[in-house]
């Protein structure tokens, strides 16, 4: 299920979707389902002009195997949508720690240094995103977090095409 948000503020934009989400999966649906929730949280850089030369975010997270091929429709007011992403591979940087807007830019450099010195240097994909932030642990655990930034990548050269998953 996706939360877009017109935010220049990654935290902002995830606190804002993320809501929205949690009122979906705790029955704000036309079937007054409720949902268990998943992790990650993904949230997507919509290119834009903003400081992380974003204009907005999109706030993800995978649906149960349950409601994978009918999902519950989202009531209107939630500004929520579907959304079936095509399977892909990911160059993946962990890290710790609460994902801030400094911390985020910090690591997506990292990334794209760390990628740069590979040989997956020319094999970043270009799509309408620049790269997502994956976030495992629910707000209250303060120690241990896991996050990770993400970058798509081209690996079909090496291991062939990809499927679908459900979001």
């Amino acid at each position: 299920m996706s939360a877009t948000v017109n935010d220049l503020s990654f935290q902002k934009a995830t606190l804002f979707g993320f809501h929205r989400l949690f009122q979906f999966i705790q029955g704000a649906n036309l079937n007054y389902s409720r949902v268990a929730m998943t992790s990650p949280v993904v949230s997507r850089l919509v290119p834009g002009a903003g400081p992380f030369h974003s204009s907005a975010f999109v706030v993800r997270f995978y649906l149960p195997a349950k409601f994978q091929d009918c999902p519950p429709t989202p009531v209107p007011e939630l500004n929520l949508e579907p959304y079936t992403w095509e399977s892909h591979y990911v160059a993946v940087r962990k890290f710790s720690g609460f994902a801030t807007d400094d911390s985020l830019l910090s690591e997506a450099v990292k990334l794209a240094t760390s990628l740069s010195l590979s040989p997956w240097a020319n094999l970043t994909t270009a799509t309408d995103y620049t790269y997502s932030i994956a976030q495992y642990d629910p707000p209250f655990r303060f120690i241990g977090r896991v996050n990770e930034v993400w970058v798509e990548v081209d690996a079909s050269v090496v291991v062939g095409p990809v499927g679908k998953e459900t979001f």
